[in-house]
């Protein structure tokens, strides 16, 4: 079995999606709505091919998280540079070393405020 998706409800699935381009560089595979026009999903998707599908309908925008939720890792070439260049709507954690996990890691927030995590190569 794979991963295929990861599905997340946001405020505007159109504005989120342009976030995730913008910011991330991942790339809109596909969208549709609902038939009873109520819900738009917009999928991205990052170089390996697993989709987020945003799902934004009509007059939902406020979310809860709850505890079963926590973050989307996100791979990336140089985390400093990334968390210097992305338009976040929440700094979680700055840039740092997580040398237990062997990895650079910079926790921000999307406009829906789920956490992103980027993850890149320690510097040497």
């Amino acid at each position: 079995m794979d991963i295929i998706h990861v599905c997340m409800n946001v405020s505007d699935a159109d504005e989120s999606a342009d976030w995730y381009v913008e910011n991330l560089d991942f790339e809109r595979t596909w969208e549709f709505t609902t038939p009873d026009g109520e819900t738009d999903n917009v999928y991205v998707a990052g170089g390996n091919g697993i989709e987020i599908q945003l799902s934004d309908t009509d007059g939902e925008d406020d979310f809860e998280s709850g505890d079963a939720w926590d973050h989307l890792a996100v791979s990336v070439e140089d985390t400093d540079a990334a968390f210097d260049r992305i338009d976040n709507h929440g700094v979680v954690q700055e840039p740092a070393d997580n040398v237990e996990a062997g990895a650079r890691t910079a926790f921000i927030e999307d406009p829906d405020g789920h956490v992103v995590e980027l993850v890149g190569p320690i510097e040497d």
